[in-house]
């Protein structure tokens, strides 16, 4: 299946061109250690928009882009990460939106999200529920015409430019005493409620924050789906989610081998280029034996999503692998690079802390592995 077809090449080339035509501007006229301002964000989703991958998990028929998997990850790879992690918060909360949304919330808010005129996300992790999405403790409460949410989420994609939140709410405890999870629409303008942005070690021109509700009062129409099956749709998104971090990483360790071979080529030690030196060979070998594995593998994974696999284990296997291995190629990289590894001149040194990055959001390393390890054995070790 990897051997891609001419459209799939296509692809990749207009993205690309995408990319340097369009966004790449935005993002070097802005400091790289400060968020995006939220007017740049929204000249970044419309170019995304125009583009057709502001909602690629939906059929044509509803205005998404109707694209495979495959297709989507080839694109993401193209993608600056910092972009690319906005837009896959963005977007797979659209595809959260639409599966069991109203009509009225569809016909409100879905054409302005898939337009990049609005923004969205997903609140899911809490202060004493991340790994474990089960354990939220968020409350809605229905009172008359009104739905009333009290609670904290931290750790969102979006969150200080985000106009419209899917968020995890739970409105009392089943049989096992677990709380029962319900999907919340809040609109911001409509339902204020406070924003604090995360400082953090890398993709800093992103947007990473905490929220806290009290006593945020939304229609009670914005309730989305069944009683219970916030789960389910977080965990079908984590899937398709997963692979796409990991390319995320391949997108990073690439552009780390390519500084890397350029500076083994023109960097001479001991009387010859430093590429001709035999360790340096063997850091370039293993750097891009990381990239092209993490690739393939990430495909691998969407691959199985679009056969309509199940595909917990690979999907989870796919993103732990990638960003540990492109972690390990970026760290190579600088290696090669000896003192200019560790400047910030390169940039090398924002390239790493951009990869660590990607080992927390949609599953922890360890928590993929024992996800992986459950679809192995049929036991699950953590519940």
């Amino acid at each position: 299946m990897f051997n891609f077809t001419e459209d799939q090449h296509a692809i990749v080339d207009s993205a690309r061109r995408m990319v340097a035509q369009e966004l790449t501007s935005e993002l070097v006229s802005h400091p790289v250690d400060r968020p995006l301002p939220k007017a740049a964000m929204l000249k970044i989703f419309a170019a995304l928009a125009r583009f057709g991958i502001t909602a690629p998990r939906l059929p044509e028929s509803a205005g998404g882009g109707g694209l495979s998997m495959v297709d989507y990850g080839l694109i993401v790879e193209q993608l600056p990460p910092v972009i690319a992690l906005s837009l896959l918060s963005h977007e797979g909360t659209v595809a959260r939106l639409y599966a069991g949304c109203p009509p009225e919330i569809t016909q409100t808010y879905l054409a302005d999200l898939i337009a990049g005129r609005k923004i969205c996300c997903t609140a899911n992790s809490e202060p004493e529920a991340g790994s474990d999405s089960r354990a939220i403790r968020t409350k809605v409460a229905i009172e008359g015409e009104h739905a009333v949410v009290n609670g904290s989420k931290i750790w969102i994609t979006n969150a200080s430019v985000a106009d419209v939140f899917n968020v995890s709410c739970t409105d009392g405890m089943d049989a096992h005493g677990r709380p029962v999870s319900r999907r919340v629409l809040v609109d911001r303008a409509a339902s204020p409620f406070s924003v604090r942005e995360i400082p953090v070690m890398g993709l800093q021109q992103g947007h990473l924050g905490e929220l806290n509700f009290e006593d945020c009062r939304v229609p009670v129409g914005h309730i989305i789906g069944e009683q219970g099956d916030a789960a389910k749709y977080l965990t079908l998104g984590w899937n398709v989610n997963r692979p796409l971090i990991g390319l995320m990483t391949v997108h990073l360790a690439q552009r780390a081998f390519e500084l890397a071979a350029q500076h083994a080529a023109d960097r001479r030690q001991f009387g010859k280029a430093l590429a001709a030196h035999q360790l340096v060979q063997q850091d370039l070998a293993d750097i891009e034996t990381a990239i092209v594995t993490s690739r393939l593998l990430c495909l691998h994974a969407l691959e199985a999503v679009d056969r309509g696999v199940r595909a917990n284990g690979i999907s989870a296997m796919a993103k732990r692998y990638a960003t540990q291995a492109c972690e390990r190629a970026i760290l190579l990289a600088m290696q090669i690079h000896g003192g200019m590894g560790i400047s910030q001149e390169m940039g090398i040194d924002r390239l790493w802390r951009d990869a660590r990055m990607f080992q927390v959001p949609d599953g922890t390393n360890g928590t993929l592995a024992l996800i992986h390890g459950r679809e192995l054995t049929g036991i699950a070790a953590f519940r």
